[in-house]
């Protein structure tokens, strides 16, 4: 199918290829994949800028919709592609094949930085629902930062930022700057932005934006 981008795709895919962290915050069917895969193919396939892209996701997402989506638009021929999803030798051959994306659920992303024993040597990662990061006490969110320095390039795409609240924030933009935002720990983005709100004497319950914040 030939792909005819309206104004606001292109703007997001030249954001993308002019800035090596991007946040695109697009509500669902407004094209997030098509966007992000049309600036993968330029920096794969023709400015090389970029060599291995690791896109995580919810597993109906990276088994299904980013295959379709590839396989979908003319404009992407040539961009190959792995889907690591299954059993652990069924991850692993996935994860060896020699392709541009490599597309693996979030519930195994702890397993391939800790425990796959393979090299992590991705140039750019693609986080499909960036809200799902948004705990900085889980397993997903601790491996893949301890990662993030070697990525020259990652991209969150979500249509639903701070679903529970602006707390969630700071998870999610730590992943994508480390920091440089938000603050490198959760005290400070609090203590920075936010004020106790429910709370029995010491012990606060909930915190509630800052006036102006």
């Amino acid at each position: 199918m030939k792909y005819n981008p309206h104004e606001y795709q292109r703007f997001v895919t030249q954001f993308i290829l002019e800035n090596p962290i991007a946040a695109v915050l697009l509500d669902m069917g407004l094209g997030k994949s098509v966007i992000t895969l049309t600036a993968i193919f330029d920096l794969c396939l023709d400015s090389f800028g970029v060599s291995k892209v690791l896109v995580i996701g919810p597993l109906r997402v990276v088994r299904d919709t980013w295959p379709v989506e590839i396989q979908k638009w003319e404009h992407l021929n040539g961009l190959t592609y792995s889907v690591a999803v299954g059993s652990e030798t069924q991850r692993k051959s996935a994860l060896m094949q020699k392709v541009n994306i490599y597309l693996i659920n979030r519930e195994n992303v702890d397993w391939l930085i800790n425990e796959s024993g393979m090299l992590f040597d991705y140039d750019m990662v693609v986080i499909d629902e960036l809200s799902s990061f948004k705990s900085y006490s889980a397993k997903r969110f601790k491996s893949l930062i301890k990662v993030r320095p070697k990525v020259k390039r990652i991209v969150g795409l979500t249509g639903t930022p701070s679903s529970n609240g602006l707390m969630d924030l700071w998870a999610e933009f730590r992943l994508l700057d480390m920091g440089e935002r938000l603050g490198r720990f959760i005290t400070h983005y609090r203590n920075n932005f936010f004020d106790p709100d429910k709370r029995n004497q010491q012990m606060v319950f909930s915190y509630k934006p800052k006036a102006g914040a």
